[in-house]
C-alpha cells in the first residue's frame, strides 16, 4: 500500500463500538470484496469493502473478520483469517500479510488461515444463537453484482437455517458516522494531497487546455503524495459541461472565456476528500461569473455554519433551500412570483440548484451515517451548493469538507484550499 501503516487502536477501537452493540450468543462476519473481472486474465484494481477496513484494517482480497464476544475460548472472540502465503505468491503478486503482519495491522491476536474458516465456523456456530450479516443498505446503493458476502449470506442461511439473523449495517451506520481523530487526520491528509492538486492545476490551466490534461496534473500530484488517485470519478467539466452534474467524459478543451467546474479530490488509505471549484479558463472572473460565484459562496458558508449538533439533515436542506432562492432572486433567475407559485415538492429553487448541499464523508465519499437522527459531534459533512444555468453557459459549485464541532462552527478541513475569488485570481496569474 502506498499510505503508511495506520496505528492498529484506531481498528481495535472501532471494533470496540462494534461489538458493544452486539446481542448476546452472536457472531458477526464481515468478507473482503472481490477482485473484479474486466475479460481474459485482466481485473479492475482491488478496493477493500469499506466495513472489514473499518474494523480490521485488513486491506488484503480473500480476508474474513470474525466477532464473537461471548466465545467460550476468550482467542476465538475476535478472528480474522487471511489467504495463505508462499514463495510462488511473493514472486508472482508481491507479499500478501502473513499471520504475524495481520496481528499489527489489525490488533487481533487470533489469525488462521483462510482455508480454516468453514471448520471453525462450524465449531463456533455450535454455541452462537445469532449471525449478523452485512448487507449494503446505503440510502444511494444500486448494486446488480453479486458480492462476496452475498454468496456468504446464501451459503449461511441455507448451512444454518436454525440461527437468527440480524443485521450489522445499523450498528455500521451508528458508529461509522462519528469520526475517531485518527480518521480525521487521514481524512486531513487526503485534503492536504487535494490542495497540492489544486494549486498545481491553477499554475496549468490556460484557454486550449484539454479536460483530461487537467486530469493528468491532479492524478500526479495525488500518486506523487502516497494516493492511490481520484476517490472518486473525476468531473473537470469547462463552459457548458458544468450543467451535466455527473460529467465524466473530460474530453472537451477548454475556450476563453469558460469556467471550469472541478469536482474531485485525492483518497488517502481508504478515506475520501471531496471538493469542488470552479475557476476562470483565462484566469479572470467576468462581472456576471463573480456575481452568481459570490453567490454560492455565500450559500455555502452560510450553509456550513448550520452544520452542528442536534441539526436535522432534512431540515437542514429545506433552509438551505430558503438560502439558495434568496439570492437566485438577487441574481434575477427567480422573482417572487416564481416563489409564490412554487410547487412545494419541487420549489423553485430547484430549477437553478437540483441536487443536496450535504452528505457524509469518510471511508466512503458518500459514507455511511445516520440521517434522520440528529448530528453529532465528529461527524464529517461536504457541503456544496451550486447554482446551474445553461442558457449563460455556466455552472459554478463549491465545495468544502467540515467536521461538526462540540460547540461553535465546524472545522473546515479543505481551509487552505483557494476558494476566494482574488486569491483565485492571483494564483492563475503569477
Amino acid at each position: 500500500m502506498k499510505y503508511a501503516q495506520i496505528d492498529s487502536n484506531l481498528f481495535v477501537k472501532n471494533r470496540k463500538k462494534f461489538t458493544a452493540q452486539m446481542r448476546p450468543k452472536s457472531i458477526a462476519v464481515f468478507n473482503s470484496n472481490d477482485i473484479y473481472p474486466i475479460g481474459a486474465d485482466s481485473t479492475l484494481p482491488f478496493e477493500q469493502d469499506r466495513d472489514i477496513f473499518y474494523l480490521s484494517g485488513a486491506d488484503q482480497e480473500e480476508t474474513i473478520l470474525l466477532l464473537f464476544p461471548d466465545a467460550m475460548d476468550p482467542k476465538h472472540r475476535e478472528i480474522l483469517f487471511v489467504r495463505e502465503t508462499n514463495d510462488h505468491i511473493a514472486v508472482w503478486e508481491g507479499a500478501k500479510l502473513t499471520k504475524e503482519k495481520a496481528t499489527e495491522v489489525s490488533g487481533i491476536e487470533t489469525v488462521y488461515w483462510l482455508t480454516d474458516f468453514d471448520k471453525i465456523f462450524f465449531d463456533l456456530m455450535t454455541e452462537a444463537d445469532t449471525i449478523y450479516f452485512n448487507t449494503n443498505e446505503h440510502y444511494r446503493q444500486a448494486v446488480e453484482t453479486q458480492t462476496r458476502e452475498d454468496r456468504f449470506i446464501e451459503k449461511c442461511k441455507k448451512e444454518y437455517p436454525a440461527h437468527q439473523w440480524a443485521k450489522s449495517n445499523p450498528i455500521l451506520q451508528n458508529i461509522r458516522g462519528v469520526k475517531e481523530p485518527e480518521e480525521i487526520k487521514l481524512m486531513q491528509t487526503a485534503c492536504d494531497i487535494t490542495e497540492k492538486g489544486f494549486r498545481r492545476v491553477l499554475e496549468f490551466v490556460k484557454p486550449g487546455v484539454w479536460e483530461h490534461e487537467i486530469e493528468a496534473e491532479f492524478l500526479h500530484e495525488f500518486i506523487r503524495n502516497r494516493s492511490k488517485g481520484f476517490a472518486y470519478s473525476p468531473i473537470i467539466a469547462s463552459g457548458n459541461n458544468a450543467n451535466v452534474l455527473h460529467y465524466l467524459e473530460n474530453n472537451q478543451q477548454v475556450q476563453d472565456g469558460d469556467m471550469i467546474l472541478l469536482d474531485l479530490a485525492a483518497e488517502y488509505a481508504n478515506y475520501s476528500s471531496d471538493m469542488t471549484r470552479t475557476i476562470p479558463a483565462n484566469g479572470k472572473f467576468t462581472d456576471r461569473q463573480k456575481e452568481v460565484y459570490k453567490a454560492v459562496l455565500r450559500v455555502k458558508d452560510e450553509a456550513t455554519k448550520m452544520l452542528v449538533p442536534g441539526t436535522i439533515w432534512a431540515e437542514y436542506h429545506k433552509e438551505v433551500g430558503k438560502l439558495m432562492t434568496s439570492e437566485l432572486i438577487g441574481l434575477s433567475l427567480l422573482d417572487k412570483a416564481d416563489v409564490q407559485n412554487e410547487n412545494p415538492d419541487w420549489p423553485a429553487y430547484k430549477k437553478y440548484f437540483m441536487h443536496g448541499t450535504s452528505h457524509h464523508i469518510g471511508l466512503n465519499t458518500h459514507d455511511y451515517g445516520e440521517l434522520k437522527k440528529p448530528m453529532k459531534a465528529n461527524m464529517v459533512f461536504t457541503v456544496e451548493p451550486g447554482i446551474y444555468i445553461p442558457a449563460e453557459g455556466m455552472g459554478i459549485r463549491l465545495e468544502d469538507d467540515v467536521v461538526i464541532q462540540e460547540k461553535g462552527e465546524p472545522f473546515n478541513l479543505m481551509r487552505n484550499i483557494p476558494i476566494e475569488i482574488e486569491e483565485i485570481e492571483e494564483l492563475m496569474n503569477k
